[in-house]
C-alpha cells in the first residue's frame, strides 16, 4: 500500500515509519494504559520522491521538518491508534500536495486613474469630518 499524492506520485509505506506512543493530556485511565497517539517520521531526502518535490519540501519553513529534513507528525486527537495513524498519513499526504502547487507569480501593475481619484476623494472627505470635530473658536 502506498500513500497516493498524484496520479504520478506515490509515497511507499515502507519509507514512512510509524510508532504508537502514549497520548497526552485529559483521558483518564484510558490514557495511561493504551498507546493511541501515532508517530509520524518521514525522511524527505531518503524518500523515492521526485527531486522537484524534495527540494519543495526540504525549503518549507515548517515547525513539523527538521534540520536533517525529517518530517515529523504527531497525531493524539482520536481515542483510536487507527484513526490517529489515518490522520497523520492525511497530514503528511496534505503537506507534500500543498509543496506540488506552485504559487502564482504577481504581475506589476499601476493603480487606474478611477481608483486614485476615489482615493483622494475619500481622503478629502475624512479630513472634512475631522476639521468638522475640531472645537469652534467664538472670537
Amino acid at each position: 500500500m502506498a500513500l497516493e499524492i498524484s496520479h504520478a506520485v506515490s509515497i511507499p509505506e515502507s519509507e514512512i515509519e510509524m510508532s504508537a506512543i502514549r497520548a497526552q493530556g485529559a483521558g483518564g485511565q484510558n490514557v495511561n494504559k493504551v498507546a493511541s497517539a501515532v508517530h509520524l517520521r518521514f525522511d524527505v531526502a531518503a524518500s523515492s520522491l521526485p527531486d522537484f518535490y524534495k527540494r519543495r519540501l526540504l525549503a518549507l519553513s515548517d515547525k513539523r521538518l527538521t534540520k536533517d529534513g525529517v518530517v515529523v507528525i504527531k497525531s493524539q486527537q482520536h481515542r483510536s491508534q487507527e484513526r490517529n495513524r489515518d490522520e497523520a498519513l492525511s497530514r503528511l499526504q496534505a503537506m507534500v500536495k500543498a509543496v506540488a502547487v506552485l504559487p502564482k507569480k504577481r504581475r506589476v501593475t499601476n493603480p487606474t486613474k478611477g481608483s486614485q481619484r476615489r482615493r483622494i476623494e475619500s481622503k478629502v472627505k475624512r479630513s472634512q469630518l475631522k476639521s468638522l470635530r475640531k472645537k469652534v473658536d467664538m472670537d
